[in-house]
């Protein structure tokens, strides 16, 4: 008798796109299952570079802090280029991470297995974990359009292969699901099965990837270094502990089997690699490895998936539908903001709080972010595989012209400058009520000040990935006559017909309510009584804040007039749950923020 079982989000594969889900789905309280071809998670090597931006969102689950303590941190890059004497020389060094408005201006480098751990122990402590080894056989999704608009049905039919030893055959189970997510690898089973293309192309580079404790002279080993030299290109990566990443550029003779024309694997050698590397380094010296963890080759490969969903009910995420080089450091960043984009849409969908349409944003928002992503990652692969510009080669990539591709794209290979077009959730309507918070950016890192006690927090410590908008309420400088107008809005808000009464559905088990209400002073911190804020604007004495310094006078302060806001109005900010920028408006347009909600919140 085959088992049968329902669940309302099926996640098929646990890399870090799969994980990020799934913790996120936990924290809301979503009943779902994660599943995993593999016996156990990734042993050493893959991906390891986690992004400014990447840092901030696992900071909103609470999942930041044992990073930041065991991770290897890059803050500067080094550039190194053919020297006269036929050897590489220092050309210059620049902030690793050029993005101003980054909360933490590093990378982190760390193992993936310590990523995918922190996630694994994160949702053990929920009581979930994950099923293994377990592979999908088929997928069938309904054609009932009836059916598919109604989020309290399970469309989506998968029937699953528990993997037992080689001796008996595998046991199968058939899922109904309501929603599934394939986060299983470039090699997708989802992604093939639902007959969506990967479209882009191949290039002819070949790259070596080795992770080691190095025994070198070469004065920037600690650094992240991009080299270019006569003989290849080389990107040094400072991991954790003693250890370094290089990914080294290969020549055909170093990994071709001459007569078959394929990468022969033989050739792919801790050994070899070094050898490489040696001939790239000179003048100075690589030894004999105190220590080899992993050494891979990968030819680049910039490729995106033609749909992100089917149906609104099978959604594809991380490497599943974006490939690329691993030297601009983006595959599992990329992987994680896509189901963080997701994760939200599909809690809010299953408690019918939002209309089931939420769950086209996805698509529109995260291919349009990986097509950028991918012509970022063409242009940065193609100059850094290039041959550097030399005496006898003009036609070379020049310093310069690296190190200016490198500083422009800080926003982009940050995560930091990602932005979201306008849609059902993003309104750039009221823009210039505050012209340096970019709507469809992620709100900007700022210390406030709390009015109650004067200890000073960081805004983006009060935006936790719990499913709810923020709406920050910038009430102005607080005159008697301010103060009425902050009393009309929470008496207009109040109202039945407004978004706050409408759409706020109040907390149940683990779902949050709908809004969290932050409101912001101007002036100065000694002038300001909490008290006096509305209490439907004041929802707990720790959630008033102020743009001040705190009592040292260096931590705050200057936001208002940093963001562009008038001191004299009353701006409403809201933040999704997701971090990013929703609208922004005055409170004399309490129409358009009724509309904006009402595109995609169900009436409670």
């Amino acid at each position: 008798m085959v088992k049968e079982s329902r669940v309302d989000v099926l996640i098929i594969g646990a890399g870090p796109s799969g994980l990020m889900c799934a913790n996120a789905l936990a924290g809301a309280g979503v009943d779902f299952r994660i599943i995993d071809n593999r016996p156990v998670g990734v042993p050493a090597g893959q991906a390891d570079g986690i992004q400014p931006r990447t840092i901030e969102v696992l900071q909103s689950y609470g999942l930041a802090e044992p990073l930041l303590k065991d991770g290897a941190q890059m803050h500067l890059c080094a550039f190194y280029n053919p020297g006269p004497n036929g050897g590489i020389e220092r050309t210059g060094r620049a902030a690793d991470v050029t993005a101003p408005t980054a909360r933490y201006p590093f990378k982190i480098t760390i193992a993936q297995s310590t990523i995918e751990a922190l996630f694994i122990d994160s949702l053990k402590s929920q009581g979930v974990t994950v099923d293994r080894p377990i592979i999908p056989s088929s997928l069938e999704i309904s054609d009932d359009s009836e059916e598919l608009l109604n989020p309290s049905s399970y469309p989506v039919k998968v029937v699953l292969d528990h993997i037992v030893p080689s001796d008996t055959a595998p046991e199968q189970e058939i899922v109904h699901a309501k929603f599934v997510v394939g986060a299983d690898g470039a090699h997708s089973w989802v992604r093939k099965t639902l007959g969506f293309s990967m479209d882009g192309e191949q290039s002819d580079y070949i790259w070596g990837v080795i992770d080691f404790v190095p025994d070198t002279n070469f004065p920037d080993i600690r650094n992240r270094t991009a080299i270019h030299s006569n003989n290849g290109s080389c990107m040094i990566i400072p991991r954790e502990g003693d250890k370094v990443r290089f990914y080294l550029q290969m020549s055909d003779k170093d990994v071709m089997d001459p007569e078959t024309g394929r990468i022969d694997k033989v050739k792919v050698t801790a050994e070899n690699l070094i050898d490489v590397a040696r001939k790239t380094f000179y003048p100075y010296t690589v030894n004999e490895p105190k220590e080899v963890d992993w050494c891979s080759i990968y030819i680049i490969g910039q490729r995106v998936a033609s749909n992100f969903s089917a149906k609104n009910r099978v959604f594809i995420a991380g490497d599943a539908c974006h490939t690329h080089s691993p030297k601009a450091g983006q595959g599992m960043n990329a992987s994680m903001n896509d189901t963080h984009n997701l994760a939200w849409k599909l809690a809010q969908v299953l408690r019918g709080r939002a209309d089931i349409s939420l769950l086209k944003t996805y698509e529109l928002e995260r291919q349009k972010y990986a097509q950028d992503l991918i012509d970022f990652d063409r242009e940065f692969s193609t100059l850094f595989s290039g041959k550097p510009r030399t005496s006898d080669n003009e036609e070379g990539v020049s310093h310069e012209q690296f190190l200016s591709a490198f500083q422009a794209s800080g926003g982009f290979s940050s995560g930091i400058g990602v932005h979201y077009m306008p849609s059902a959730i993003v309104d750039a309507t009221y823009q210039a009520c505050a012209p340096s918070i970019i709507i469809g950016q992620r709100m900007l890192p700022q210390i406030f000040v709390r009015v109650a006690d004067a200890r000073p927090v960081e805004i983006h410590d009060m935006l936790p990935s719990d499913t709810r908008f923020k709406l920050l309420l910038f009430v102005g400088l607080l005159t008697s006559e301010q103060l009425a107008k902050v009393r009309r809005l929470a008496e207009d808000l109040q109202l039945p017909a407004n978004f706050l009464q409408k759409y706020d559905y109040p907390a149940q088990g683990k779902a949050q309510s709908m809004f969290d209400i932050i409101p912001i002073a101007a002036g100065n911190k000694d002038d300001v009584n909490f008290l006096d804020i509305p209490p439907t604007f004041r929802t707990h004495w720790s959630k008033v804040l102020i743009d001040d310094t705190d009592v040292t006078g260096h931590l705050g302060g200057g936001a208002y007039e940093r963001f562009g806001i008038d001191e004299k109005e009353i701006t409403m900010v809201v933040v999704r749950p997701d971090g990013y920028i929703g609208m922004i408006a005055p409170s004399t347009a309490l129409e358009s923020m009724n509309k904006y909600f009402g595109s995609f919140l169900n009436v409670r």
